[in-house]
């Protein structure tokens, strides 16, 4: 098999939105033999490290720089934009855990359905063979085989519950209060709005509230007030996996969440209210529509566009460009000591849990100099 190499990594690569620490953690997914990496501020900056027209130029997330956005259209470049995929790691990307999947967008970023996506293109436009098919197959078998999601850090373990008193069981997924999906994909819906949605609509319904794990650790914002869950929910799941808080669910109702796909590659029906990446493809039912998305996929062809053609993967183990399969095999061995070594364990929370603080720490230190750390 020949060497995986992306065109967008090859010259010179300035990147905006980066911090030091980011550019350390996901470095090698711009790898390529003699490219060099400039870290910018501004258009001036990057001017003055060489930016010319030949140049690639990459911004983490979705937040707008008009004078490069400027420069860029004048000159008829690519602005790749950059985000976590959809298998990224054992633990929290919060506490500094590194990722073994990203997506680079050169059309916008799969969580803002306000313009189309290199995702929302490949899902809308792409002629998927049968061998990709075959494939994404067994892609989504070993996804669910192994209950990977997003973050693989969390304990699996059955949940019971008296299905004779209930019609069915929702279980609702918590986001982070200030995450950009939820600022650009919910229509400004929030958690209590989706709990109480989903309540009000269901009152016979059992239903689990599963907090995303971000907000959990304290690295996020994301807290419901107690009073909405206690009139909204019949339990709040915190310590086990989605996977299964997924298993035993009939439904899962979210506004942009990432396990809304999780549920989907599971069998489960899935209910979104907002206007995540995977909705409007005829596979979940929607509160809102996209008018662009008008092609109807079948879930094998959603997991093709989704874990196989769009990101890019590295090998946890060596770092080094490699495709999905490999990524979870590596992925399982890593999550297996990590269950079953409790000093690996231990080493990689009390990383997750220090890190993030003694960042803060230092960026309220270092304020009044106007460094950005």
């Amino acid at each position: 098999m020949s060497p995986i190499t992306y065109p967008s990594n090859q010259g010179n690569l300035y990147f905006f939105n980066f911090s030091p620490w980011r550019m350390m953690q996901i470095e090698p997914f711009f790898y390529a033999p003699n490219n060099q990496k400039f870290i910018c501020k501004s258009l001036d900056e990057a001017l003055d490290k060489g930016l010319e027209s030949q140049s690639n130029i990459f911004i983490y997330g979705i937040i707008e720089f008009p004078e490069v956005e400027a420069y860029a259209k004048e000159n008829s470049m690519t602005i790749y934009r950059i985000e976590d995929a959809f298998i990224r790691s054992v633990a929290l990307g919060s506490g500094f855990a590194k990722p073994y999947s990203m997506g680079i967008d050169s059309r916008g970023i799969y969580f803002d359905p306000r313009k189309p996506s290199d995702l929302e293109y490949l899902l809308e436009n792409h002629d998927f063979s049968n061998e990709l098919l075959e494939r994404a197959k067994k892609v989504r078998a070993e996804v669910v085989a192994s209950k990977f999601s997003k973050y693989n850090h969390l304990e699996h373990s059955e949940i019971e519950i008296d299905r004779a008193r209930y019609d069915k069981v929702i279980l609702v997924i918590g986001q982070v209060e200030d995450d950009m999906s939820i600022k650009f994909g919910a229509f400004g819906l929030n958690n209590s709005d989706l709990l109480q949605m989903v309540k009000e609509r269901n009152p016979k319904a059992y239903i689990i509230y599963k907090p995303h794990p971000d907000v959990l650790s304290g690295n996020r914002k994301g807290s419901i007030a107690k009073e909405i869950i206690e009139s909204c929910t019949n339990e709040v799941q915190t310590m086990i996996s989605i996977d299964s808080c997924i298993a035993v669910s009939d439904e899962v109702h979210t506004l942009t969440s990432g396990a809304g796909f999780d549920a989907l590659i599971r069998g489960k029906k899935v209910y979104t209210y907002g206007m995540p990446f995977y909705a409007g493809w005829g596979l979940t039912t929607d509160y809102r529509r996209c008018e662009r998305r008008t092609a109807v996929r079948s879930l094998d062809e959603l997991v093709a566009a989704t874990l196989i053609l769009f990101p890019r993967y590295i090998s946890p183990k060596t770092g080094e460009f490699c495709e999905v399969e490999q990524t979870l095999r590596e992925l399982k061995e890593e999550q297996k000591r990590y269950f079953s070594d409790r000093f690996y364990r231990y080493r990689v929370n009390f990383k997750g849990y220090i890190l993030p603080r003694g960042r803060k720490l230092i960026r309220a230190i270092l304020k009044p100099f106007r460094l950005k750390i």
